[in-house]
C-alpha cells in the first residue's frame, strides 16, 4: 500500500500531505522549511442575508459552509506550491487556522513543514 502511494505520487505529481510529524513507512531525508499559503476572503451579502433567514430556523449555513472549503483548498494550494518550488515530496504537520481580519472578512492560513521523505528499506532503484 505505501509504495502505491508513493508510485501514484510520483507518476501524477502528487505531493504527500499529513498532520502529522512524520509518514508510516517513510523516513525524512532532508527538511526544506517552513511552508505557508492564506487567503482572505470577505462575506458576501448575498450569503449574509442567507445566513441571516437560516438563523431563525437553524441549520447549516452552506454558503459559509462553501467559502470555507473554497478558503481552505486556496491556501494549501498556495502552500504547497511553495513546497513544490522547494523541491519538497511532502508537507508535514499541516495545520490551519482562522482569524479575523475586519468585519465581514477573514484569513484561512495553512501552514506545514516541507520535507523530501524516502520509503524505508526500499532504494530509489526500487521505486523506478
Amino acid at each position: 500500500m505505501i509504495r502505491g502511494a508513493a508510485r501514484y505520487a510520483r507518476r501524477f505529481n502528487a505531493m504527500l500531505v499529513v498532520n502529522t510529524e512524520s509518514i508510516p513507512g517513510y523516513r525524512i531525508a532532508e527538511v526544506k522549511g517552513i511552508v505557508q499559503g492564506n487567503t482572505v476572503r470577505a462575506k458576501h451579502a448575498g450569503r449574509d442575508i442567507a445566513a441571516g433567514l437560516k438563523n431563525l430556523v437553524g441549520g447549516e449555513l452552506r454558503g459559509y459552509t462553501e467559502l470555507l472549503t473554497e478558503s481552505r483548498r486556496e491556501a494549501l494550494q498556495r502552500m504547497l506550491g511553495q513546497a513544490q518550488q522547494l523541491g519538497a515530496n511532502a508537507v508535514v504537520n499541516v495545520r490551519f487556522t482562522t482569524s479575523s481580519v475586519t468585519s465581514g472578512a477573514s484569513e484561512l492560513y495553512a501552514y506545514g513543514t516541507a520535507v523530501v521523505i524516502q520509503l524505508q528499506g526500499v532504494s530509489q532503484a526500487e521505486l523506478a
